[in-house]
């Protein structure tokens, strides 16, 4: 069943069509002409449009042009979606999303996936789920750029991705398979990317489609000082290789992911597909580097041992990850006459677990561990996500000059999760009894989180006149979160004589911990817009719409006492004014952070020149931030938490342009500048290494920290101020109506700030750009593409761990020859060059 959809009755609102990079292969200039004519079809506001006719900042490309360019994921789109900025750390550590600036969050993930950052949703079809999907056999990403809160709820303050899947096709027999090879210039393998998609009518009214995909991506970072056997091996005896087990090519992934739907259409007023999606990655190390520990000497004044190359990182253990993500899916939808009714259902699973060096951060806490010669620390993480989804929404058809939405949404999600840190050897280094738990066990956290979320939405839209529309929409939300748990140091038990600590599996954590009512919030959001058409089909439009994202708990008990420690406890968390050891008082809620919310305010404008061949689209816009969700570390044990600050704003333009030069040639670009910042000071935001540590003058002044205060007026963290990207294609026909094509590309962005302000003497990300270009045949049914990415081998780096001051020398001890050399700071870093080909064939 088509959708129905006329322009008088449509929530009409204006576009900012996705500037398409040409990497790995160009697209087709029929593609590019049905863009700027008005043909792609998106339904970002619930309603299939026609994306030059609504009125928010929309980017979309198609299937067709996702797979020519071998777009593998999102991060591969970014650079050319103007306002939109993600981190990329590989897929080991997971990507942070950043819109139009909306970060105060330190841009780096220790562990897994985890949400991309929050203020952005990403949906796999209706479903809301965050997974760094690969872009395998679908109709479409849309990007959708400022809140989104009246018709998408929670998480989508800054904006929400969806990926749109091809639904089975009654009428069309389809079977293709796609192979691809690239190779780094910093690495040694093959990589390989293959898969296959088929379609198959079983009947009239009932169709299956399905794919499979496995890339096999052989890495590019090496891990040179592994060592043999950790509590062992000298970790910083790194004269004598006996020690150490190098890694060549680390950062391996080996991700299988595949889709199976089956799609019934009993009656033309009843469609339903049925939706299993899976991805399972395994990945073999971060994409990190230490090179930057070889150009900043300690704080202290000497220069560091660690010589590193620009792909080579400093890790002591293997960081394996493992990640599979499970989606059930059921759409139906109605045609009622008067309007059509659609429901989504989704029970989605996510598994992690993967181990971490955890050495730095362990000797960094002054407990005692750099006493110990073969110091190793590592962590195990285990947890597991479930989510229930259910959506109801009834979109007006009637042929009116007044058209509307109304719907309700239900989510509950449900997180379990196990950290485990072992110290190999630290137990009978100190002659501690043995204890019941086998292993090492230094530190035993376990967490469990439940979130339901409810709300009722609407929107209303009026045609005033054939060229004027004004659309009014709101939201009423309702959130509940319940916590539990709990924090163990079974080694330290060891010292008083406790020996029958038993940690437990993940699958036993709901028996061991029971949930509690923690935070719990409602509120309303709205939207209004307006546009108006000019003649030549040149609109202008205004927007206000509000955004929201839940609040977080950070999962510690509230410190007892005036000093760390007291009391036996090695974690807590303050409350604001709260005595310290040092005579000063806790200035910031360190027990969580309430919701935060965002106003909108943005102009836009779209153009169309020479009959149609040149495309200019812009924006500016305004976004007041109110209780910014903020990134810090503990006072208690430097944990990363999330506490509240006061307010921020963020401002910018956006621009991009098309033109069709001939037939045979297109050029695109786009430009965005941000302007995002603090708007009000935060005491004590930054804790900063200080010099008043425990270690001696001859090595320095060790680890401890002050708080350093966020200004009015500092820059967010984590996205560039200013960046662009132009690109260009060219296809040449031949006689036999094949084609050969010729494309080539390059983005741009400035720097970037790890740390709000630049504080805490944090590290700046340098700009960059990066060029791709292709060359390729294609025919009827087959075609076959060579390429080359990041053409120019610029080294580029995504995100920053810690800060420099992080990397000193403790001293050695007991006539240990090796100071402990604590390398915590590292940056995560984009691909070198690589070089590629591939190949689809489609069976006729």
């Amino acid at each position: 069943m088509e959708p129905k959809f006329t322009l008088k009755n449509r929530l009409k609102l204006t576009v900012s069509i996705l500037a398409l990079p040409l990497g790995s292969i160009g697209y087709s200039m029929a593609a590019q002409a049905q863009v700027i004519n008005d043909e792609i079809i998106v339904t970002a506001t619930r309603r299939a449009e026609s994306i030059q006719d609504i009125p928010i900042n929309i980017s979309a490309i198609g299937g067709e042009q996702i797979e020519q360019q071998g777009f593998g994921d999102i991060s591969e789109l970014a650079a050319f979606v103007p306002g939109l900025n993600i981190a990329d750390q590989g897929g080991r550590d997971g990507n942070r999303i950043v819109v139009r600036g909306l970060n105060v969050e330190d841009i780096q993930n220790s562990f897994g996936q985890e949400n991309g950052g929050g203020t952005v949703a990403t949906y796999v079809g209706e479903i809301p789920l965050f997974v760094d999907l690969r872009l395998n056999d679908l109709q479409r990403v849309e990007v959708l750029l400022g809140p989104q809160g009246t018709l998408y709820g929670a998480g989508t303050m800054g904006g929400a991705i969806r990926y749109i899947p091809n639904k089975p096709d009654f009428d069309r027999q389809l079977f293709e398979v796609r192979a691809g090879a690239y190779s780094y210039s910093e690495g040694s393998g093959i990589s390989t990317d293959t898969g296959f998609t088929f379609n198959a009518p079983v009947s009239d009214n009932f169709a299956l489609r399905g794919s499979l995909d496995f890339q096999n991506d052989r890495g590019f970072i090496d891990y040179p000082f592994v060592v043999r056997q950790p509590g062992a091996s000298e970790p910083d005896a790194f004269a004598d290789a006996s020690n150490f087990r190098p890694i060549k090519d680390a950062n391996t992934e080996e991700i299988l992911s595949g889709r199976l739907a089956a799609r019934w259409q009993p009656s033309d007023r009843l469609d339903a597909t049925f939706t299993y999606y899976f991805q399972e990655g395994e990945y073999g190390g971060r994409n990190t580097s230490s090179f930057r520990t070889a150009n900043i000497p300690a704080t202290f004044g000497s220069q560091l041992t660690l010589d590193s190359g620009k792909y080579e990182f400093g890790g002591r253990v293997e960081e394996p990850n493992e990640r599979d993500s499970d989606l059930l899916a059921l759409e139906i939808v109605a045609d009622l006459g008067f309007a059509e009714l659609t429901s989504a259902t989704g029970l989605a699973t996510v598994e992690e677990n993967g181990q971490r060096d955890q050495t730095d951060l362990l000797i960094s806490l002054d407990y005692y561990y750099e006493t110990f010669p073969t110091f190793t620390g590592f962590t195990f993480e285990d947890e597991e996500t479930e989510i229930f989804n259910q959506e109801l929404r009834l979109v007006s058809t009637a042929e009116s000059r007044l058209s509307w939405i109304i719907g309700a949404f239900y989510n509950k999600n449900k997180y379990n999760a196990l950290s485990s840190e072992f110290t190999p050897g630290v137990i009978e280094f100190n002659g501690l009894p043995t204890p019941q738990f086998s292993g090492d066990l230094e530190y035993f956290e376990a967490d469990r989180r439940e979130l339901e979320e409810k709300s009722v939405f609407g929107e209303v839209a009026f045609d005033v006149t054939d060229a004027w529309d004004v659309t009014f929409g709101a939201r009423y939300y309702d959130y509940s979160l319940e916590t539990a748990g709990t924090t163990d140091f079974p080694i330290f038990g060891l010292f008083d004589g406790v020996t029958d600590f038993q940690p437990y599996p993940l699958a036993d954590i709901e028996n061991q911990l029971t949930l509690a009512p923690n935070q719990s919030e409602d509120g309303v959001l709205f939207k209004v817009n307006t546009s108006y058409e000019f003649g030549g089909g040149n609109t202008v439009y205004a927007t206000f719409s509000q955004g929201y994202r839940v609040g977080v708990n950070n999962g510690g008990e509230v410190c007892v006492g005036d000093y760390l420690n007291d009391d036996g406890q090695a974690l807590c968390l303050y409350t604001p004014g709260q005595e310290l050891r040092d005579g000063g008082t806790a200035i910031l809620d360190e027990r969580g952070a309430s919701a935060d919310t965002v106003d909108n305010f943005e102009l836009g404008a779209k153009t169309t020149w020479l009959d149609g061949a040149l495309r200019l689209n812009g924006a500016i816009f305004f976004m007041k931030w109110d209780n910014p969700q903020v990134s810090t570390t503990s006072i208690n044990a430097g944990t990363s938490i999330t506490v509240n600050a006061e307010s921020a704003e963020t401002k910018g333009v956006e621009l991009d342009a098309a033109w069709q030069v001939s037939d045979r040639f297109g050029l695109r670009g786009n430009f965005s500048y941000t302007d995002a910042n603090l708007t009000a000071d935060v005491p004590g935001l930054v804790r900063q290494i200080n010099g008043q540590g425990n270690f001696t003058a001859d090595f320095g002044y060790g680890f401890g920290t002050d708080p350093v205060n966020a200004r009015d007026g500092d820059r967010l963290p984590g996205s560039p101020k200013t960046q662009f990207s132009v690109f260009g294609d060219y296809r040449h026909p031949l006689s036999s109506g094949d084609e050969v094509v010729f494309n080539a590309g390059y983005a741009w962005q400035g720097d970037v700030l790890t740390i709000v302000g630049g504080l805490g003497e944090s590290y700046t990300l340098p700009s960059y750009g990066r060029a791709n270009a292709a060359i390729g045949y294609e025919a009827d049914n087959w075609s076959l593409i060579g390429f080359v990415d990041n053409l120019f081998n610029d080294f580029s780096e995504s995100s920053a761990a810690n800060t420099p001051l992080n990397n000193q020398l403790a001293p050695a001890f007991d006539g240990d020859a090796n100071p402990a050399n604590v390398r915590r700071f590292r940056t995560n870093v984009l691909p070198p060059r690589s070089i590629g080909a591939r190949f689809k064939y489609r069976f006729q």
